[in-house]
């Protein structure tokens, strides 16, 4: 939610900058990451081994709006909300101005946002960051934040894309390879990921085998044979958030404690 929130404000900001359309802004940041799944892109990669059919959560996004709101009903988003959450990952084109924007202020937030939490977590130190990066975007969170997103503004304005410098650019993904190389892929790290597997795994075989605790309308669309059995097992755990799943696992496979008096 924090994420959702940081993506939201950082796009409105440009988008009023640019004289763009803010409502439309706003509701494509706000759903882009509705489909992710319990542990994040830990728990996507889990489901998307097992589902035969893949899973992506940009697509589960889309899903959740269109077919799995108001119990199976939907919402009536625009073709253009859906598209920018369908196409905000960075090797996507959204079709709208709007939708660029979101995806270039997802990249902000989350880069910016895990340097912060990976700072306060002892993790790395602001010194760890690499100095061709932060000479050009800043010292502090705020200093980079306020670096990309002007860039974005003087770099887009009268043009009819969205784009940013491409020394901005480089030192933006300079930070995010830096991050892959120091905290998302350090063994600490990879280490508790590979827990997730031991959680989202049994859930989708249990779900499998008692398709009777799915939704009513995912029940209802597998026997009218509109719905496949392992997309709607999917959908159900993608809904989850961390602390259910975890509950939702100890309910099912760990036993309980017999109380004797």
């Amino acid at each position: 939610l924090v994420h959702t929130l940081e993506v939201s404000q950082n796009a409105r900001t440009i988008a009023r900058a640019l004289n763009l359309n803010e409502l439309l802004t706003e509701a494509i940041a706000l759903g882009h990451d509705l489909g992710h799944t319990p542990f994040g892109h830990a728990g996507e990669n889990v489901l998307n081994d097992m589902n035969p059919h893949g899973f992506r959560h940009s697509e589960q996004s889309v899903r959740v709006v269109q077919y799995l709101e108001k119990d199976g009903r939907g919402l009536n988003l625009t073709w253009e909300v859906r598209d920018g959450m369908r196409n905000h990952s960075i090797k996507s084109c959204p079709a709208t101005l709007e939708g660029k924007i979101v995806r270039l202020a997802d990249k902000i937030a989350y880069i910016n946002h895990d340097i912060d939490d990976s700072i306060r977590g002892n993790v790395i130190t602001e010194d760890d960051l690499p100095k061709e990066c932060t000479e050009i975007l800043g010292h502090t969170f705020r200093e980079r934040v306020n670096t990309m997103i002007l860039d974005i503004v003087n770099h887009s304005e009268n043009k009819n894309d969205i784009c940013m410098s491409e020394e901005v650019y480089r030192a933006m993904f300079g930070l995010r390879d830096f991050m892959f190389e120091h905290v998302y892929t350090d063994p600490d790290t990879k280490k508790e990921e590979g827990k997730v597997e031991h959680i989202i795994a049994p859930l989708y075989e249990h779900y499998m085998k008692h398709l009777e605790l799915l939704p009513q309308y995912s029940q209802e669309r597998i026997r009218q044979g509109t719905e496949s059995r392992e997309q709607a097992v999917c959908d159900y755990i993608a809904g989850m958030t961390d602390h259910y799943a975890i509950e939702t696992y100890k309910e099912i496979f760990i036993p309980k404690f017999w109380i004797i008096r």
